[in-house]
């Protein structure tokens, strides 16, 4: 599956067989199979089909209790089936009870599972399966609390890490430490700026050098096949909206992070900032569940240490903020932030409230280091020359490109925008900019004749929104109550009392025109 930069929480870790074994209360024995202390378990599951093939996702600890066995399986290639099927399907273990069905596990079938490698355990009289499934929950609740734990502290310390005076050096060193392995800081030009932890092989080094290169450069063609592990694992966002001209391929799309293994080795890397070339690189004897998002933290704390703040142009946007603070007008000290036209995207996230990190993170991926965390929605001032693309985990609504002096416009823009994302459930939406037949009016004749059209509806923004949403949901009660967050029958009373204010017919569509009209001039 594809890797984002800052995952919520890492998953949750598998159980290991000798973990389950050791319950005393269920008494468990491991009677054919592998003795492997590898072997984990995802999950425990229960069935009596002849083929479970077809309901496995892969780590099971399978259980049964041989009701499927026919009386003459033991003399024909039945068990070797069953087995094999089982290992196709990726079933970690399988658990036989005993009684009331069969007093023993079959002999045929221990032999099938020494075959084909699959552990088998043999669950006494005693033990119920609902037992097993529950010790195998409790043992993944305690991994993952273990793991949370960690992860948190992990966190904390990284945070430290970044405040002390030499950050950069001292956020590898942690990272380091906490993974048990290499941190490495590329420069944009694919040089060691600085790196942590304990020393790696010299081929290991090397490839984590070529899979920093993935993630650096958007057309950099994929490392070769590893030596020892799997193809890298790259994640990206979506490819851009535009067609691709006809006759030419489809744009590489440029991944943020990328996994491979070089021999025993685990790699990860991760893009820092907006193309900035920095890229985080991490070396490691193991990959537990909650490495990546560890690494993650860190590769946003580096990402801000790294940034544009950390040059002349964090300088600028400083003097531009106190420029605006003494008075100045907005289109004195854009300069000072670059030239050109601007957007405004507003972000949401779909899970859970932003947080300063989470901003932060968004800014990077979208190229901008002027974000502003106001409540539950990210706004982000981004050149219009860098077009925003959807992001992993939030919904975003984008202006149209605007001068400083309309920046204020864009920001309704884009919170309009962003509504309209939320209600038809879209990852991003951009405001409509082509010319339209308002344009026609002059702007004051149609501010004025807004005014008075909507002069019943003064002082009561509740009641402008919702019909302003209503309006561009095409008059649908749910999606206007998805966007608003507020209950369907809010947004009826509401438009109900629009409806008597304005003295207007809502279902006839030439006052629906007339209205959005003046919604959109207000």
């Amino acid at each position: 599956m594809p890797e984002t930069i800052t995952p919520a929480v890492p998953p949750t870790p598998p159980v290991t067989l000798q973990a389950l074994l050791a319950r005393d209360d269920l008494a468990l024995r491991q009677i054919a199979g592998p003795a492997d202390p590898g072997t984990v378990i995802h999950w425990a599951h229960t069935s009596e089909m002849a083929d479970p093939y077809p309901y496995l996702l892969g780590g099971e600890l399978l259980l049964t209790a041989g009701v499927h066995i026919p009386e003459a399986a033991g003399s024909g290639t039945y068990f070797d089936d069953y087995v094999s099927r089982i290992v196709a399907a990726g079933g970690a273990a399988l658990g036989f009870g005993v009684a009331p069905v069969h007093d023993t596990v079959p002999r045929a079938l221990v032999a099938a599972c020494d075959r084909y490698g699959l552990p088998l355990l043999e669950v006494p009289p005693q033990t119920t399966f609902s037992a097993v499934a529950r010790a195998v929950w409790q043992l993944m609740a305690q991994a993952r609390l273990a793991e949370l734990r960690r992860v948190t502290e992990a966190q904390q310390s990284l945070a430290a890490a970044a405040s002390r005076p030499d950050p950069v050096p001292a956020v590898l060193r942690q990272l380091a430490q906490r993974l048990g392995g290499r941190a490495v800081l590329y420069g944009p030009d694919g040089t060691e700026i600085a790196g942590a932890g304990r020393e790696t092989p010299e081929g290991a080094r090397r490839a984590l050098a070529e899979l920093a290169g993935v993630v650096r450069h958007p057309t950099a063609p994929p490392p070769a096949a590893p030596r020892g592990g799997p193809h890298p694992t790259p994640s990206a966002p979506s490819a851009p909206n535009a067609p691709n001209a006809p006759g030419t391929p489809a744009p590489r799309p440029h991944p943020t992070s990328a996994t491979d293994t070089h021999g025993a080795t685990h790699l990860a890397v991760y893009a820092l900032g907006a193309g900035e070339g920095f890229v985080l690189g991490v070396a490691a004897p193991r990959r537990d569940p909650g490495d990546h998002t560890i690494a993650s933290v860190a590769a946003v704390l580096l990402a801000l240490l790294t940034g544009e703040h950390q040059s002349g142009a964090g300088a600028a946007r400083s003097s531009a903020l106190v420029r605006l603070l003494l008075g100045a007008q907005p289109e004195e000290v854009a300069p000072l932030l670059g030239t050109g036209q601007w957007l405004v995207v507003h972000a949401r996230p779909e899970a859970q409230a932003p947080d300063a990190v989470a901003a932060s993170a968004l800014g990077a991926a979208l190229g901008s280091p002027l974000v502003d965390l106001a409540r539950d929605v990210v706004r982000v001032l981004v050149p219009a020359d860098r077009e925003p693309g959807p992001q992993p985990g939030w919904t975003l609504g984008v202006s149209a490109a605007a001068g400083p002096r309309e920046w204020p416009a864009a920001d309704t823009q884009a919170a309009r925008a962003l509504a309209r994302a939320r209600a038809t459930r879209t990852p991003l939406v951009r405001h409509a900019a082509r010319p339209a037949l308002a344009d026609l009016v002059p702007r004051a004749d149609a501010e004025t004749h807004a005014r008075t059209l909507l002069a019943p509806l003064a002082g009561q923004a509740a009641l402008a929104d919702t019909l302003r949403t209503w309006l561009s949901l095409h008059g649908s009660w749910d999606r206007t109550a998805v966007a608003l967050g507020v209950h369907r029958n809010t947004v009826r009373q509401r438009i109900a009392r629009c409806s008597a204010l304005l003295a207007a017919d809502l279902d006839d569509p030439d006052v629906r025109m007339e209205l959005w009209f003046a919604l959109r001039r207000d």
